[in-house]
Formats: structure tokens, C-alpha cells, sequence
């Protein structure tokens, strides 16, 4: 059988291939799947999508018109799958529910950091010769308050390394994980870590719930010189009232590795056309802030995981099993 793989990226296609070597051709597409894009897949059986996909009633209809019946995900979010339309229309869709917590912990605090000791302005003065150190004032993180927004995997491992430099923590989840209490956490209502914490960082799904839970009341219950990080989903966060919470200079520094417009935007080259979102390309004006294309989640370590764990999705709807990944399940025939 042959899959086809939407999104692909030029590091991913070699761990791709590997993945499914000696099992079953696959075809890599840059393309990302979109209503434009959804008839390239007819006649596969199987496809396979990144986390900017467009899997909305209208593809899903394309796609299952065309013979596809299983939808293999490379991401544990699912908030772009129309989940109730592809089991009306009897297609199993699956997801990787586990990776590495480490790389996108990691890059949250790559961000935090990096916007605290203004890394990215200093790079670019010593590019141009430029040593001076006026405007590249930081601080420490030991001894300050981290608020850790859902303290899961990823949580977790972002709370670890907040007590690897000596930071109260306080944490905000539907249940406490005592993993964290036992690093000396403090679970507290949002409000409170909001008002307390030096640096919020994000780390909940993007859920109806959760949308735009950091919205203006939250930022403005924030100290004025928090710092803000989001590595998790562009929709947590309600970015145009970001924009102007940052207009009236609140926040040290805000670091996104997502953003809730970024279909159509992240993992595209935009640079010869420019782009026509005015809330983000005002969002990029901000010195203090930090912006990058989605890519927390890319380790090694964590796409050679998702990778993986996708071929065993696509073996076991092959072999007719039910894995802990699929979110939605095949209709029984007859």
C-alpha cells in the first residue's frame, strides 16, 4: 500500500521513509492538507497530517469521497479534526498521545530565557560590532515565581527544570500532579498565580475551556514585568489583546512558539510576499517579544517519536487492531 503524507518537512521526510521502509511505499508532500489541496489525496486509503491541517467537514468530505479511511495524525493535538464529521463518515483518525515532554519544555524555556537576557538583540548588535550592553538588562530567575499552566508531561518536565534554578512554583490544573508537589509546588486558582508569578508559561490543550484563557482580565491581573510564554496552542492566548497590553508596556518579554491565526502562515516561506495579518505583523514589532514558527516539538528525539508511533497507527488499523492513539474509530462494515 501506498500512504500519502501531507506537510512534510525537508528534516522529516528521511525518518519518514525509514519509518515505513520494507512495510509500505509513502509519498511526501511539502503541501500542507487544505480544502484545495484534499483532492490530491484520492485514492489513498491511508494519509497522513501535520498539526496545521485543515481537517474540517469540508476536507473530510473531499477525502472520504475519494476512498481515504484513516487518517494518521503526527501531532497529540487534535483541535483541527472535525473528530464527530470523520466518525459520521466512517474514517478511523489517530494521533501520537505521547513524545518526548522534554523538547518542547525545553524550548519554553529557550524562550523565557532568551527574552529575559535579550538574546536575540544582543546577537543582532554583535552581528553589526555593536558591544554595548545599555538595554541588556536581565535577571535572575532563581528565587522568582514560575506559574505552570497544566502540569502534565510537558508541564512537569518545564517545572523541573524552574526548580533546577531555584524558583517557587505554583501551578493551576484540573488535578495536581504530585510529581510537582513533591518539587515543592503550590497548586493555586489561575487568578492567584497570574497576580504572583514572574513567568507564566502555558502547557494546557486547546480546548473550548481554554480558549482564550489568557485573555485581557488575565493579563492584566499579570505583574508588569512578568514574562509570558506560550508553547503549547496559538488559541490559549487572545493575541490581540496581547497587542495591547504590550502597546501600554506591560510584560519584561512574551515568547510564542504558537499563534491562533498561524494556518496558512507557520512552516511557509512568507518572506517574498509578506503576509496580510496585521495582529501579528504588529506583534513582530515589539522588542520585547519573541516569535517562532511551531517548532518546540522539533527534536530528533520527539519527531523520530511521532514518527514512529504514526507507522504503529497506521499498522494497527491495517491489522484491524485498536490502539490507545485513535481518537476516532472505523464503522464496522456490513
Amino acid at each position: 500500500m501506498e500512504i500519502l503524507a501531507f506537510g512534510v518537512q525537508a528534516d522529516e521526510k528521511p525518518l519518514i521513509e525509514k519509518a515505513f521502509a520494507g512495510k509500505h511505499e509513502v509519498r511526501c508532500l511539502e503541501v500542507f492538507l487544505t480544502p484545495d489541496t484534499a483532492a490530491i489525496a484520492a485514492g489513498y486509503e491511508v494519509i497522513s497530517t501535520s498539526v496545521n491541517a485543515d481537517l474540517g467537514a469540508k476536507v473530510l468530505e473531499t477525502l472520504a469521497a475519494g476512498g481515504t479511511r484513516m487518517i494518521a495524525q503526527r501531532s497529540t493535538g487534535f483541535n483541527n479534526i472535525d473528530l464527530d464529521v470523520a466518525g459520521s463518515l466512517g474514517m478511523r483518525v489517530a494521533r501520537v498521545s505521547y513524545y518526548s515532554p522534554h523538547s518542547v519544555a525545553e524550548f519554553a524555556w529557550t524562550l523565557a530565557m532568551a527574552v529575559n537576557r535579550k538574546v536575540i538583540r544582543a546577537a543582532t548588535r554583535t552581528r553589526d560590532f555593536d558591544f554595548r550592553l545599555a538595554g541588556l538588562l536581565g535577571r535572575d530567575m532563581h528565587g522568582r515565581t514560575a506559574g505552570v499552566i497544566g502540569t502534565g508531561k510537558i508541564g512537569e518536565a518545564f517545572t523541573r527544570i524552574a526548580h533546577g534554578f531555584g524558583m517557587n512554583l505554583l501551578g493551576w490544573d484540573v488535578a495536581e500532579n504530585p510529581a510537582c508537589v513533591e518539587l515543592g509546588m503550590r497548586y493555586v486558582e489561575k487568578d492567584q498565580l497570574f497576580a504572583e508569578a514572574d513567568l507564566v508559561s502555558l502547557h494546557v490543550p486547546l480546548l473550548p475551556a481554554t480558549h482564550h484563557l489568557i485573555d485581557q482580565r488575565a493579563m492584566v491581573l499579570m505583574k508588569r514585568d512578568a514574562i509570558l510564554v506560550n508553547s503549547s496552542r496559538g488559541g490559549l492566548v487572545d493575541t490581540r489583546a496581547l497587542v495591547t497590553e504590550l502597546r501600554s508596556g506591560h510584560f519584561l518579554g512574551v515568547g510564542l512558539d504558537v499563534y491562533e491565526e498561524e494556518a496558512g502562515l507557520f512552516f511557509l516561506d512568507k518572506s517574498l510576499e509578506g503576509i496580510d495579518d496585521d495582529t501579528l505583523a504588529r506583534l513582530l514589532t515589539f522588542p520585547n517579544v519573541l516569535v517562532t514558527s511551531h517548532q518546540a516539538y522539533y527534536t530528533e528525539d520527539a519527531v523520530g517519536q511521532i514518527i514512529d508511533a504514526t507507522a504503529a497507527n497506521v499498522d494497527d488499523y491495517l491489522s484491524g487492531r485498536r490502539g490507545d492513539n485513535v481518537l476516532v474509530p472505523a464503522a464496522p462494515e456490513g
